[in-house]
């Protein structure tokens, strides 16, 4: 899920079945096409008013998965696990506006599509990876221009390396990008990283003790390390740490019948500093099977590691949560059940926990004079912008919700602050790098 200015951006999924061969994906896929269409992208405003923006017909991809991403060129990008000419999936880009265009067809042999969003790395391009596939059909990881020039940087080898990456990757501090897979090794999952340029080193791996089969993607914390979860281990999944130096340390262990189990989804580290996820399952509602019907929860990094249920979904306000959250820069969280709710079908929530609006960059790092676009809510008569104490030469209200400016000469590492008439200086939710 991405937010775009005054609104927010996602995708309505069919999702594949894990463990499948190529053609009994594109079976299933098949099924719910004509049962369910061939998935959505849409957008819906702060008040809840939903508007479609796309609907794929097969031929331009179908079943959508993973979030999107806004890219610095304004554009959202984002794929689909399969349809498009070759059957085996999409990436595509569209505009704010709807309009989609394919950027690229994946082709065999040995090619299954993507699982997982993409990412925008600082070098401008877009990277990904997909769960089967490549030279040995375990999965690959790719690279992708905006222009749309695709190339496959790493094949997944099995034992040597791991498999089956069901996770977008994320680009840390380092340059390097991060990433988790289902298997390999002794079977249990891996966390690996990938250089821009396709050098790929398996850093941890995971065994009972701390988890395993990592489903989601990392996250990198301001204090940085990383944080994730695995669907299994605990009894329902586990929370983890790794540090700079891939040290591996399990943080908590769900348990269905105390609380939710099986996180799917990524963390995301909030503006309070504390981190925050969902579960599929548990929670204790006799509206669902597997003890309940899933769970948000918020967990502090350590020292001191307490994890906090704030919701507990009872089928009438959503079920079944394989997505997780993303903060609106109103301070609110937002995301969406696969099941429930009145109709049955699923439900688009927002959960406020107290936490003030901020701005947010894109891109969140850059030199003097690259252009910047700042997101953020009520930024009408903002009076001035700052990097890290910088304040930027000329700036433009775009609307009120957006800001476009560029790197100040003299501005360093650290926050951007925004100046309204309305309320407090908005700082960003993280700091800028200036390269």
């Amino acid at each position: 899920m991405a937010f775009a200015p005054g609104a927010s951006l996602g995708v309505a999924p069919l999702r594949a079945q894990m463990g499948t061969s190529t053609g009994q994906l594109q079976a299933v896929a098949a099924r719910r096409l004509a049962r369910q269409g061939c998935g959505t992208i849409f957008k819906i405003t702060r008040g809840g008013k939903l508007t479609t923006l796309h609907s794929f017909g097969g031929t331009d991809g179908w079943a959508p998965q993973g979030a999107l991403v806004l890219a610095t060129d304004g554009n959202f990008y984002g794929i689909t696990t399969v349809g498009g000419a070759n059957t085996l999936g999409t990436v595509f880009r569209m505009t704010p506006a709807g309009t989609l265009t394919t950027l690229y067809n994946f082709a065999g042999p040995g090619v299954v599509g993507p699982e997982a969003g993409l990412i925008q790395a600082t070098d401008g391009n877009l990277y990904g990876t997909t769960y089967a596939g490549g030279t040995s059909g375990l999965g690959t990881v790719f690279r992708m221009s905006l222009s749309g020039k695709y190339t496959r940087l790493y094949s997944f080898q099995g034992s040597a390396d791991g498999l089956n990456p069901f996770a977008p990757l994320v680009q840390a501090s380092d340059g390097e990008l991060y990433g988790t897979d289902f298997g390999g090794l002794a079977q249990n999952g891996t966390i690996f990283k990938i250089t821009p340029n396709g050098m790929l080193a398996t850093v941890a791996e995971f065994g009972y003790t701390n988890g395993f089969e990592p489903y989601a993607g990392l996250t990198q914390a301001s204090d940085g390390n990383f944080y994730g979860t695995t669907l299994y281990g605990g009894g329902g999944g586990n929370v983890f740490t790794m540090t700079p130096s891939y040290t591996l340390t399990n943080l908590y262990s769900f348990n269905c019948s105390t609380g939710g189990c099986l996180p799917y989804d990524a963390l995301v580290q909030a503006t309070d500093g504390n981190l925050y996820g969902t579960t599929a399952a548990g929670g204790g509602s006799t509206a669902c099977a597997s003890g309940g019907c899933g769970t948000i929860f918020q967990i502090t990094p350590p020292p001191s590691v307490t994890l906090t249920t704030i919701h507990t979904f009872n089928s009438t306000d959503g079920a079944t949560l394989y997505g997780g959250l993303v903060q609106g820069t109103d301070g609110s969280f937002y995301g969406g059940t696969c099941f429930g709710g009145a109709g049955g079908s699923g439900v688009f929530f927002r959960l406020s926990t107290g936490l003030g609006p901020f701005v947010r960059t894109i891109p969140t790092a850059g030199k003097v004079g690259t252009a910047v676009r700042i997101l953020g809510t009520n930024l009408t008569g903002a009076t001035s912008v700052s990097f890290n104490g910088t304040p930027a030469t000329s700036f433009t209200v775009v609307r009120a919700s957006e800001i476009k400016t560029t790197v100040p000469t003299g501005a360093t590492t650290g926050f951007v602050t925004v100046v309204t008439p309305s309320g407090p200086p908005l700082k960003s939710n993280v700091q800028f790098t200036v390269n």
